[in-house]
């Protein structure tokens, strides 16, 4: 199984409002950079985009290891939310449908086919494919407001 390493980043210019998602796949010393953008959003919903782009972008069963300054994403994982979530129908501890479901559940479904170790990082800092990531992700806003 090829081993890839996956950074990604989520940004929002208001919450809800545009946003972007960038995203850094590393591969035997190969990188690829992918971005997108989303005129209405969240910036939850960038942040779990990112990671759903660089998973579907590859093309066979890997090993991943996906980095993310979203404690959001992360703890979903590490802290098994994501375990209750589907044990208690979609609700949250408080009894509260799960927000972007949607998106969870394509994660979840390219995680059946992939291996995925989940590591979260400081965000804005001196991680520099994270501060890349960011950069991919505010760009598309960007690139949004000057066209």
């Amino acid at each position: 199984m090829k081993k890839i390493e996956i950074y990604t980043d989520g940004a929002c210019s208001g919450n809800p409002g545009p946003g972007g998602w960038g995203a850094i796949l590393s591969y035997s010393g190969h990188e690829q950079e992918l971005s997108g953008y989303e005129a209405n959003t969240t910036n939850n919903r960038m942040e779990l985009t990112g990671p759903i782009k660089a998973l579907e972008a590859l093309n066979q069963p890997c090993e991943v290891n996906i980095y993310t300054d979203s404690a959001y994403v992360c703890n979903a994982f590490k802290q098994k939310w994501i375990q209750n979530w589907l044990s208690n129908g979609w609700k949250t501890s408080k009894k509260q449908a799960v927000e972007n479901q949607d998106l969870w559940k394509s994660l979840l479904s390219l995680m059946e086919i992939h291996r995925v170790h989940w590591h979260k990082v400081k965000g804005h800092s001196d991680n520099v494919k994270n501060n890349r990531c960011d950069e991919l992700a505010t760009g598309e806003i960007k690139k949004q407001r000057d066209s």
